[in-house]
C-alpha cells in the first residue's frame, strides 16, 4: 500500500437530504479546493482528487480537506456510510481519512497531535455492498473496483478503530470533515444513519429511511413449481441471468422475456443470435413445461434494417423469420403471433417494424395485416402449436375489450386463433375495480377460446421497503385470484420475479436479490396450492349433425362435480349468438355424462352452435363452435346484387307472410350498420353511401334467417 496523500476543502452550499432517521450529503455540493475535480458521468455527480501526497497520519493541509455543515433530523448516535468507487490501481486508490467525531480538525505534519483528529480508512478495495436489498453493515464483501459501492465506515476497521457520531439535543447542526489520502478514489455521497436501524443499499441510494426489521436471510427454494398438480400452469418470463436462477423451483411454463423478439434475434440482417432463446426453449423441454414463443409480429423491438425495404422484400423477410423459428423450435406449444395490435402496430420505423402494409395494411376488414400474419403462422407452424394474440390494458377498458373481441372474431371465422392473451400488467390492474376486470374477462370468454394472463406483474412502491412489500401483498391478494379463479383462464405467466425485473424500480419483484421471498411470494405459493379452484369439466364429445331438416346436438363430459348446467347457443353469422337450450347437469363425479338435444328449426344457410358450461359459482366456459349448413332447404332464399356493389345494391328475398320481415346489414366487426323493413314485394334497394368493405346482409322472414356477404366499394 503506497503512502500517498491528497486532501480537499469543501463547504456545503446546499441543504442535505433528510429522511426520518438519516441524512444524505452529496459529495460535490460545496466549494471545492485546488486538488480535486467535480465530475459528472451519466446521472452521477462526484468528486475525485487530481494529486497524490506523501504518506501522513492526517490530510496534511486544508487543500485536501472537505468540510460539510450538516443539520440532523434528530439527536442521537449516528453511523457514517460512504458511497465510493475505487480507481484502476486498486489497492493504491482505496484510502482516505474522516474526522474523529464532529468539528473542525487540525492538519499538520505527520507524527503530530493532528493525527489523533483523523480516522484512517484503508483497504476499501476489498470491501463494499452493491445488491439493492443487502444490509450495509461493516465492510461488506464486494472486492471489485470500478463500481460504486457502499461501506458502513462506523463499523469497518480500515487501519484504525472506527467511530460513531453523537448529535446532542439542542445542537442538531454539526461540522463533519473528510481528508484525502490516495488519489483515484471517487466519492459520490455520504449518509449518516441512526444506530438501531438497518439500511439497505437501496435505502442509501434513494435517501430512504432505514428499518428496524432487517430483510430476511438468503434463501434457496426447494421446489417443485408452485402450480404442480394444478389444472392451470403458473409460469414466468425467462431471461439469463436476471430471471433464470431457481426458475424451475417456482414456475412450470416458460416465456422468453426478450430473446424471442425479432430485433433480439436478427438485429443485423442474416446474422442470428439464438443463444438465449435456445436456453429458454431447452429449459421448458427438459422439464416438461409448456413453451410460449414471444413474439412474431410487433410494433416494437424489431430489426431497424426492415425500415426501408420494399413491401415485397419485407414480406419475404417476415416469411423467412417465421420459417427459421419454426425449423429451429419444432415443438413450440404456444406462439404470440401478434403482440399489442391495439397499442403497438408495426407501422413506424426505428425499431417499430414499418411493415404493416407488407402484411396487407388495414384492408377491407380494418385488420387485414393481423389476419395475414395469422394465416402465415398457420402455414409455417404445425397444427399442435397454438396461435395466440396478446395485448395490454384490455380488461380495464370495456371499449378496448370490445375492439379486441372484434379482431378475435375475425380470426375465429377462419379458424386462425387458438388463445387470447391479456398481459395483466400493474398499470392495467392497479385501481381497476375487480368487477370491471371480471366483466371484461367474461366478455372475452364469449369467443369460446382459452384466455391467458400473459405478463402479470404487481408493483410494491416504494421499492425494497416494508411499506412497499405490504402494498404488493395486498394487491396480489386482490388481483391474482381474479385471473387464477376465472374458469376461462387456463394459465398465468408473471413477467419476471427477481431483481432485474423490468419494473424493479416499482417494487414488482417477488424475491430479493439473495433469493429471500417477499410476503407476496409467500402468500402466492400458499394460495395457489390451497385455492378452491374447481377442476374444469372435461368435454369428451361435442357434435352437431344434420338429420332431415333438423340438427341433433350431442355432447359428453366427465368431472362434473362443480358443474350446474349447459346452454346451447346458436348464431347465423358466427358472431352474434342467442341461447337455444338450457340443459341441467348430471353432476357426475365419475363416468361420462352424455347429453342430446335437437334444433327443430335451424336457420336456412349456415348454423353456428356453441356450448357454454356454467359452474355452480356462476363461472362459465365456452367450448368450440360446430357448424351445420341447410343451404339446400327451401325455407327461404336471399339474393344480393350486384356483388361487388358501388353506390347501391338490391336485396331480394321471400316475402314475409305477415309483412314483418327485416333486413339487417352488419360490418366485418359484427356492428349493425342498417336495419330496414323487407317490403311486401320482397325486394329492397339499399343505399351504400358511407359503406366500404365487406358486409353481411341478413334477412329475417317467415321465421327463418338467411344471410349473404357483399363487398361494397367507393365511387
Amino acid at each position: 500500500m503506497k503512502k500517498l496523500l491528497f486532501a480537499f476543502f469543501l463547504t456545503i452550499a446546499t441543504l442535505p437530504v433528510l429522511s426520518q432517521n438519516s441524512v444524505t450529503i452529496e459529495a460535490e455540493s460545496g466549494t471545492l479546493g485546488a486538488d480535486f475535480n467535480s465530475l459528472t458521468v451519466g446521472s452521477i455527480n462526484y468528486i475525485t482528487c487530481t494529486t497524490d501526497l506523501v504518506a501522513s497520519g492526517n490530510p496534511g493541509n486544508t487543500n485536501r480537506v472537505a468540510t460539510y455543515t450538516v443539520t440532523f433530523p434528530a439527536a442521537g448516535v449516528y453511523e457514517l456510510y460512504a458511497r465510493v468507487r475505487i480507481g484502476p490501481n486498486g489497492a493504491n486508490d482505496d484510502s482516505y481519512f474522516y474526522g474523529n467525531g464532529f468539528g473542525t480538525k487540525t492538519v499538520a505534519a505527520t507524527g503530530t497531535g493532528s493525527d489523533g483528529d483523523w480516522i484512517l480508512a484503508n483497504n476499501l478495495n476489498n470491501v463494499g455492498d452493491t445488491a439493492a436489498n443487502t444490509i450495509v453493515s461493516g465492510g461488506g464483501a464486494v472486492a471489485t473496483n470500478g463500481i460504486w459501492k457502499w461501506i458502513d465506515m462506523s463499523r469497518f476497521n480500515g487501519g484504525e478503530a472506527p467511530v460513531f457520531f453523537t448529535v446532542p439535543a439542542g445542537n442538531l447542526t454539526q461540522t463533519f470533515q473528510i481528508g484525502g489520502r490516495e488519489n483515484g478514489l471517487d466519492f459520490d455521497k455520504f449518509v449518516f444513519g441512526l444506530t438501531g436501524f438497518y439500511f439497505t443499499v437501496s435505502n442509501l441510494n434513494n435517501g430512504q429511511p432505514g428499518s428496524t426489521t432487517p430483510p430476511p436471510p438468503p434463501y434457496t427454494p426447494p421446489g417443485p413449481p408452485i402450480a404442480t398438480g394444478k389444472a392451470k400452469f403458473l409460469g414466468s418470463a425467462y431471461s439469463n441471468p436476471s430471471q433464470k436462477p431457481n426458475f424451475t423451483a417456482y414456475w412450470n411454463q416458460v416465456t422468453p422475456e426478450n430473446a424471442g423478439k425479432w430485433g433480439s434475434v436478427e438485429a443485423t440482417r442474416g446474422v442470428y443470435n439464438w443463444a438465449e432463446l435456445d436456453s429458454a426453449y431447452n429449459t421448458a423441454k427438459a422439464n416438461g413445461f409448456p413453451f410460449k414463443m414471444h413474439t412474431l409480429i410487433w410494433g416494437s423491438q424489431q430489426p431497424t434494417w426492415l425500415d426501408n425495404l420494399s413491401s415485397d422484400d419485407q414480406l419475404a423477410a417476415i416469411k423467412n423469420w417465421f420459417s427459421r423459428v419454426a425449423q429451429r423450435y419444432p415443438a413450440i406449444d404456444f406462439i404470440e403471433v401478434v403482440n399489442e395490435p391495439l397499442h403497438a402496430p408495426p407501422n413506424k420505423g426505428n425499431g417499430g417494424g414499418n411493415y404493416i402494409n407488407a402484411l396487407g395494411g388495414s384492408g377491407a376488414t380494418g385488420w387485414d395485416w393481423i389476419l395475414n400474419a395469422f394465416r402465415l403462422a398457420r402455414q409455417y407452424f404445425p397444427a399442435a402449436t397454438k396461435l395466440w394474440i396478446n395485448d395490454y390494458s384490455i380488461v380495464n377498458s370495456t371499449a378496448s375489450t370490445a375492439q379486441y373481441l372484434q379482431i378475435i372474431n375475425l380470426l375465429k371465422a377462419e379458424n386462425l386463433i387458438d388463445g387470447i392473451g391479456e398481459q395483466a400488467h400493474a398499470f392495467t390492474t392497479f385501481g381497476t375495480p375487480a368487477a370491471t376486470i371480471t366483466n371484461n374477462l367474461n366478455t372475452l370468454a364469449t369467443a369460446g377460446l382459452p384466455l391467458y394472463a400473459t405478463e402479470l406483474d404487481i408493483d410494491g412502491p416504494p421499492a425494497e421497503t416494508g411499506q412497499g412489500d405490504t402494498v404488493q401483498l395486498n394487491e396480489y391478494k386482490r388481483v391474482f385470484p381474479l385471473f387464477w379463479e376465472h374458469p376461462a383462464i387456463k394459465g398465468v405467466t408473471v413477467w419476471g420475479y427477481r431483481p432485474g425485473h423490468w419494473r424493479t424500480a416499482q417494487g414488482a419483484p417477488l424475491v430479493y436479490s439473495n433469493g429471500a421471498e417477499k410476503a407476496a411470494m409467500v402468500w402466492l405459493k400458499q394460495y395457489v396450492q390451497t385455492a378452491a379452484v374447481p377442476l374444469p369439466v372435461k368435454l369428451t364429445q361435442f357434435d352437431a349433425a344434420k338429420k332431415d331438416n333438423q340438427v341433433t346436438i350431442t355432447w359428453a363430459a366427465t368431472d362434473e362435480t362443480s358443474n350446474d348446467h349447459y346452454v346451447i347457443e346458436r348464431s347465423a353469422d358466427g358472431i352474434n349468438y342467442t341461447a337455444l337450450f338450457t340443459v341441467k347437469s348430471h353432476s357426475l363425479l365419475q363416468g361420462n355424462a352424455v347429453y342430446t338435444t335437437t334444433d327443430k328449426l335451424p336457420y336456412n344457410g349456415l348454423n353456428y352452435y356453441r356450448l357454454v358450461q356454467y359452474d355452480r359459482d356462476g363461472g362459465k366456459t365456452y367450448y368450440g363452435v360446430r357448424t351445420v349448413s341447410f343451404a339446400g332447404v327451401q325455407r327461404g332464399f336471399i339474393q344480393v346484387y350486384p356483388n361487388p356493389a358501388v353506390g347501391s345494391f338490391v336485396v331480394r328475398a321471400e316475402p314475409d307472410g305477415q309483412n314483418k320481415g327485416t333486413i339487417t346489414i352488419m360490418d366485418a366487426y359484427g356492428r349493425t350498420v342498417k336495419t330496414l323493413p323487407l317490403p311486401a314485394s320482397g325486394v329492397q334497394t339499399v343505399s351504400a353511401q358511407g359503406m366500404n368493405g365487406t358486409y353481411l346482409v341478413q334477412v329475417h322472414t317467415n321465421g327463418s334467417l338467411s344471410a349473404e356477404k357483399i363487398v361494397v366499394g367507393n365511387k
